[in-house]
């Protein structure tokens, strides 16, 4: 072989070899790669709790005052007299999508339902009747009863009864009959259990004459238990012994009355004592 074949063979040889050699980068430091995004453990949503609810409130927000009197006990039952029905609060009126027709009267009315209470949240704020409402009264609320209205409600659990005066709307609930005052739950022994099943029957009325036959009392309290009488009559003594107290069961309650009086001018200026005294509001009965 000549010289100038050995070139041409060694020229090839190094052409063969640069093809088959792999270049490498000037950097060999390898593309930036993200870090994957750290795994956060979700939460669980707080826990949501009831809203409080005070015993014995029919409303959520509702319950008894923060300073009772100390004598509930001795508050006495509503006393029924004859009262002109309210001018506009025995209309027909709709309340919660529902329409309500009041009754015209509440002659043979007894029913038997759910009663509540309403306390605190009403306190001091009008009725439907535009009197003051008195969760120390002895009161009640109906959807249909006239107003104003008598009513004896019954504790079907413990026999207990109390005399209420109705002179406000509600309840609303399909569920409940009647809605009574702080006190009047508190007499028939629910007011921490919030309602009970009750019967509510009505309580007729007759007019007291001005010219009244026979010896004049003013009554001051009627209660179904004749303890209570006498304890609210003992009471009474204390701040007025100089009038002459008596219990009387009439009708079906033990009435406390003052008198007799010899006529209804000498009732009503003793009656007029008596509410500067005590702050009650006596009623002139007849025999």
């Amino acid at each position: 072989m000549n010289l100038r074949n050995v070139f041409f063979v060694l020229s090839a040889i190094v052409v063969i070899a640069g093809c088959t050699t792999t270049r490498q980068p000037a950097s060999s430091v390898p593309p930036f790669i993200k870090p994957p995004a750290p795994v956060v453990k979700a939460e669980a949503p707080p826990e949501i709790s009831a809203p409080a609810r005070n015993d014995g409130g029919y409303y959520l927000d509702d319950g008894p005052g923060d300073n009772p009197p100390s004598n509930l006990d001795q508050i006495p039952d509503a006393v029924p007299r004859v009262e002109k029905p309210h001018a506009y609060a025995n209309r027909p009126y709709s309340a919660m999508g529902m329409r309500f027709v009041p009754r015209a009267n509440t002659q043979d009315y007894r029913a038997r339902g759910i009663a509540s209470w309403y306390g605190r949240r009403y306190h001091g704020k009008p009725t439907a009747s535009g009197e003051t409402y008195d969760m120390y009264q002895m009161t009640a609320a109906h959807p249909t009863l006239p107003i104003p209205s008598y009513v004896r409600v019954t504790n079907l659990q413990n026999q207990k009864s109390v005399t209420v005066r109705v002179n406000d709307r509600g309840p609303f609930k399909h569920d409940r009959l009647i809605d009574l005052s702080y006190v009047a739950a508190y007499k028939l022994g629910y007011a921490v259990q919030g309602s009970v099943e009750v019967e509510v029957e009505s309580v007729t009325t007759s007019p007291t004459s001005n010219a009244v036959r026979g010896k004049v009392y003013l009554q001051l309290g009627a209660f179904t238990s004749r303890a209570s009488a006498d304890a609210f009559r003992a009471n009474l003594h204390t701040k007025m012994p100089g009038e002459a107290l008596q219990v009387s069961f009439l009708e079906e309650l033990y009435r406390v009355r003052s008198g007799p009086y010899d006529s209804t001018a000498n009732a009503k200026e003793a009656a007029a004592r008596i509410e500067r005294r005590t702050k009650l509001m006596p009623v002139i009965v007849s025999n």
